[in-house]
């Protein structure tokens, strides 16, 4: 049993590098499982009920699926330092999640789309639903940088306005490692593009070096396994106040489902504990964890009888 909250990522993961940021800008000390970056995942789905993509985290027996979520857990329970302040944060975090990931996306894949394995194709058109067309993304790349560029603006803009060296006046938060994914993303894949395209934005260079500064917190490996058997020994712990104002008429003990609204939308089943304005939460049933409790946030995902 561990008390520490466990990641289920692997290296290459933008998204995941949100949450090892997080670790870091609060210090924290954290059980670091390694996925596979495609299916199959045998010791990853028990604990989702089939939400497959990276990461998720897992204290005990309560699993939160998708960073937004993720995020929001960990400053509910190690509030310090502070790295949420307001609203502005999560319309952040949207940001960088949809429309600057996705033109980031083919701009690498673009690039590299000679070299991608005929496996993660095959993998990435199943979470999809759709061909992942790297020819189609080597032409779409180019017209893409000059959006990448217009976001990459945004953020020079804002570090020049607050003139601390982050995108808030009083230091880091979720704002700056939000924004740096694709920043990340790009400069690990392609290092000569993301220069190319950051050219003339000194504030966003000094920047992307003390985000990176903030490091990891303090990692330990775990096994996949060992995390099932954290969930199996664990009970979830209390659930949010139901929001009996919620619009879809939702109500504790009905049978539900929800799944992404954009890819990756294996419905994930269960039984609804509590939904709030901020996130869902289902009870679920599994030999391999026993019962669990899987959150999921409300933006960007639908929920609905089943």
């Amino acid at each position: 049993m561990t008390d520490l909250p466990i990641l289920h990522h692997f290296d290459t993961s933008p998204f995941s590098e949100k949450v090892r940021l997080l670790f870091g800008l609060k210090g924290m000390a954290w059980k670091s499982v390694i996925i596979p970056s495609m299916m199959p995942k045998p010791d990853y789905l028990p604990l989702t009920g089939g939400y497959r993509r990276t990461p998720s985290l897992q204290i005990g027996a309560d699993v939160f699926c998708d960073t937004q979520v993720i995020l929001a857990e960990i400053e509910r329970r190690w509030p310090a330092p502070q790295a949420v302040r307001g609203g502005m944060d999560w319309a952040i975090n949207l940001w960088a999640d949809r429309p600057f990931f996705q033109a980031t996306v083919p701009i690498i894949f673009g690039a590299i789309g000679d070299s991608v394995p005929a496996a993660f194709i095959k993998d990435r058109e199943a979470m999809s639903g759709r061909p992942f067309d790297t020819a189609a993304m080597k032409a779409a790349g180019p017209p893409l940088t000059q959006q990448w560029r217009g976001h990459a603006a945004w953020i020079e803009d804002q570090l020049a306005q607050t003139g601390s060296g982050w995108l808030q006046a009083d230091g880091p938060g979720l704002a700056d490692i939000a924004a740096y994914m694709n920043v990340w993303f790009l400069g690990g894949a392609l290092p000569d593009t993301m220069k190319a395209l950051t050219a003339g934005m000194p504030h966003l260079a000094a920047w992307s070096a003390k985000v990176a500064g903030l490091g990891h917190g303090k990692p330990e490996a775990m096994t996949g396994p060992e995390a099932l058997a954290v969930a199996r020994a664990a009970s979830p712990a209390a659930a949010p106040a139901h929001d009996e104002n919620d619009p879809l008429g939702l109500k504790p003990g009905a049978a539900v489902m929800v799944m992404a609204d954009d890819y990756g939308r294996d419905p994930v089943r269960g039984t609804l504990v509590a939904a709030t304005p901020e996130r869902v939460v289902l009870s679920r049933e599994d030999e391999a964890v026993g019962t669990v409790h899987v959150h999921f946030p409300r933006a960007g995902y639908f929920v609905m009888p089943g």
